[in-house]
């Protein structure tokens, strides 16, 4: 048996509340001037304010310049930042996009170069050699669980393809995980961010690497949002729901360090072509991946249905993911969402050079992902 290797190093508070501790860690550790990192939306929202409210004897600056898909242009803009403001530490606030740009932020302000120049696969890529900033994170959304996460997923401004920044050395030093913050999300938001949740705990247990840790946290983590991803979008306001849809993103995204499948490929190539919302994309691409790679794991999706309660076995798992997703209001094919049959051919070629689908359960070729994106339009 070969040697593996395995880390959870992540701190994180967890509970309501969590987000008026930030204030006391960072001047425990000497800090006093504060980036915060967030999104235009939020920037101008009273969540924000309110968390602003608790960090009281701190010199704080916000950068809200983060939409969309994150981009280079963003994270270089976010630096600038950093710097105008003498900021000592970063905030991340905000959804998966502030934080994988609040996550790297940091590389650009204390190196050299653009920050696309540290993608893992650059052919010239750079070492992130410096010290980095002081950097702790703060989900808004129960989705990517990128608080926890070793990577972050950048879009080049121009192709619109995104790109990993992967190093333990970007980790949060402590995530501050309060589902208080979550309360205001509009239940689309909810539905969307939740289903990417509930993706990246099935495609990391489905995933045939050897990773026993993180198969128990996926499979706890699709039991947890199975139970509770409907509660969360029918009854905004309930916080048990909202705890329960927090700790599954961060569960899936800890797990996920195994690895993810095809579907995670699909929808990076939507985002790429088609600027769909990562989750909405992963949401319309995951029963009919899955269905498709039934055959080759069986037992999974035995186990799979037994953990979210769905009676029949494997076999009636993928007609219980259409159900929830139809309750959450999610609804129709890809070509409901802007998607044209003319796209597919760089949809494919996007989804082949993406890397997740190299742990698929089933392998796949570029005939297969045509294949996929044609029954899902």
């Amino acid at each position: 048996m070969s040697l593996s290797n395995f880390s959870f190093p992540t701190s994180i508070a967890f509970g309501p509340g969590a987000r008026k501790e930030v204030a006391a860690h960072l001047k425990s550790h000497g800090l006093k001037r504060p980036l915060i990192v967030t999104d235009k939306a939020l920037a101008a929202l009273p969540v924000l304010a309110e968390f602003q409210s608790h960090l009281q004897g701190l010199d704080v600056a916000v950068y809200g310049g983060v939409f969309g898909n994150p981009t280079a242009s963003q994270v270089m803009g976010g630096a600038a930042a950093y710097k105008a403001h003498q900021a000592d530490c970063i905030i991340g606030f905000g959804g998966g996009a502030a934080l994988d740009v609040a996550k790297v932020v940091g590389i650009a302000a204390t190196h050299e170069g653009d920050i696309i120049e540290y993608v893992w696969d650059h052919p010239k890529v750079r070492p992130i050699s410096n010290e980095l900033p002081y950097f702790v994170a703060l989900p808004t959304t129960s989705g990517t669980g990128s608080e926890v996460g070793r990577s972050s997923v950048i879009s080049e401004d121009d192709t619109h393809l995104k790109r990993v920044v992967f190093s333990a050395k970007i980790l949060a030093k402590k995530v501050f995980a309060d589902p208080e913050l979550t309360l205001a999300l509009p239940p689309q938001v909810t539905a969307a961010t939740g289903m990417d949740a509930l993706t990246h705990n099935i495609e990391s247990y489905l995933s045939p690497a050897y990773h026993p840790l993180c198969d128990g946290i996926a499979l706890e983590g699709t039991r947890i949002a199975a139970r509770s991803l409907l509660t969360a979008v029918k009854e905004p306001s309930n916080l048990a729901a909202r705890s329960d849809m927090m700790m599954s993103s961060m569960m899936g995204a800890i797990a996920f360090q195994k690895d993810l499948g095809a579907v995670h490929s699909c929808a990076h190539a939507l985002g790429a072509v088609c600027d769909l919302h990562h989750g909405l994309a992963n949401a319309l691409m995951i029963d009919t991946v899955l269905d498709w790679n039934r055959e080759a794991v069986p037992a999974k999706f035995d186990e799979l249905a037994h953990v979210c309660g769905v009676k029949g076995g494997g076999a009636a798992f993928i007609p219980w993911l259409r159900e929830l997703k139809a309750q959450v209001g999610i609804s129709g094919k890809l070509a409901q969402h802007g998607v044209k049959s003319e796209q597919i051919p760089r949809l494919v070629d996007i989804a082949v050079k993406d890397i997740c689908h190299q742990t698929n359960p089933r392998p796949v070729t570029a005939g297969d992902f045509k294949r996929l994106f044609e029954a899902a339009l």
